[in-house]
């Protein structure tokens, strides 16, 4: 059942709900939250669907805000406001009210939500497009315990992430983050089946994808292990390597449904990867309520290295310290950086090379040796200390 109300107002719409609910039967609402949608007039259906679909899952009263602000001085100055009611099977387990905010009226939208919303229910408000640069200050986004966003449909997916880092707030989340829930899943199952030293890791996938960016935020924060981003074909995520003490741990995707699992000393299988619809991940995230702290600490991890790949030129997204993590744990040890070990091995080395040249010029002069014997144990030492530069090198 669909109802056009115009020109009209919040205590006329929640009245007309109420009338049409008993009408079809339903005096109870039966709804367990509110889920507030910014958007425009070319996106809100899409937004619209992905919403209904999630509300079966979830039922709820879904406010969708449209705001036409208008183009010339007299329609600016002018407000009106229209609304859309959709009740009924066709529309999902809840009700649809469509807001649209004209004139002076589209910068006041919070005045027009806060009467629709339920009472002693949560509310979450969803940015399906351009999200603004402080959700939690918001006006429409101080009404909601769960403010979602979506980087990924951003002009600068990368940029937008760090926004996310320096304005975050216990509620905040980004469906880039949730599209990655199944690769967490299934990374930290892998690493948990067989306990192994880490040392580095690499995620591939298509460029200005910020769930890439995430993903590898998320195991550099976890694993404290340096992370290498690589740009792909896509789609999405393709793949994620793991360098082990026994091997490679591979989860490799490139098709975009079916993915293969590698593990050293177990035979290789397939796991369904498949990328999900919007509707999947609304309802995602409206299963819990709560602050999502593993989004805050992967957001906030190495936010200052995020930059966009380069195809011809692949560079880190994240580092940390190269201090090995056992298994799936996070190490929370701190310390120098891997150039830095690596220039403290090499150094070592040489010294170690010099001292055995020293002692070997001294073996040589107590016996009485030559001196090209005393040559010899110079050249010695000095090739063992080039040895120990170039197993620098190559760590």
């Amino acid at each position: 059942m669909n109802i056009d109300l115009t020109d009209t107002t919040s205590s006329r719409i929640n009245t007309e709900l109420v009338k049409t609910r008993r009408a079809l039967g339903s005096p109870a609402t039966g709804m367990v939250l509110t889920l507030v949608i910014v958007t425009d007039e070319g996106n809100h259906y899409d937004a619209l669907r992905a919403a209904s679909g999630a509300s079966k899952e979830h039922p709820s009263r879904i406010l969708v805000v449209v705001r036409r602000p208008g183009r010339s001085p007299r329609d600016r100055a002018q407000h009106r406001l229209d609304a859309e009611l959709r009740m009924g099977s066709d529309v999902g387990a809840g009700e649809t009210v469509i807001l649209r905010l004209h004139g002076e009226l589209s910068s006041h939208a919070h005045s027009v939500v806060l009467p629709l919303l339920l009472p002693d229910a949560p509310v979450v408000v969803w940015w399906p497009d351009d999200a603004p640069d402080h959700p939690a200050e918001d006006p429409l986004g101080r009404l909601g315990q769960r403010r979602i966003t979506d980087a990924r449909a951003t002009e600068d997916p990368v940029g937008a992430l760090g926004r996310r880092a320096e304005t975050y707030a216990p509620g905040d989340t980004d469906l880039s983050w949730t599209r990655i829930t199944p690769w967490r899943s299934m990374l930290a199952a892998s690493l948990d089946q067989k306990h192994s030293t880490l040392h580095s890791a690499v995620v591939e996938g298509e460029e200005y994808n910020p769930s890439s960016e995430l993903l590898a935020l998320w195991l550099a924060e976890r694993l404290r292990i340096p992370v290498e981003r690589r740009v792909s074909e896509g789609p999405g995520i393709t793949a994620v390597r793991l360098e082990t003490a026994d091997g490679q741990v591979c989860l490799d995707r490139p098709d975009g449904t079916l993915a293969e699992l590698a593990v050293p000393g177990q035979p290789d299988r397939h796991v369904a990867l498949q990328r999900r619809s919007t509707a999947e991940l609304i309802a995602e995230e409206l299963r819990r309520l709560d602050p999502d702290e593993a989004y805050a600490e992967a957001v906030r991890f190495g936010v200052d290295k995020l930059a966009q790949p380069d195809p011809q030129h692949p560079t880190p997204a994240a580092s940390a310290t190269p201090a090995p993590a056992k298994g799936g744990g996070a190490a929370g040890a701190k310390g120098s950086s891997g150039e830095e070990s690596g220039a403290a091995e090499g150094s070592g080395a040489a010294d170690s090379g010099t001292a055995d040249s020293g002692a070997g010029a001294k073996k040589a002069s107590g016996k009485g040796g030559s001196a090209s014997s005393e040559g010899t144990g110079r050249s010695r030492g000095a090739a063992k200390g080039a040895s120990g530069g170039k197993k620098a090198t190559r760590s």
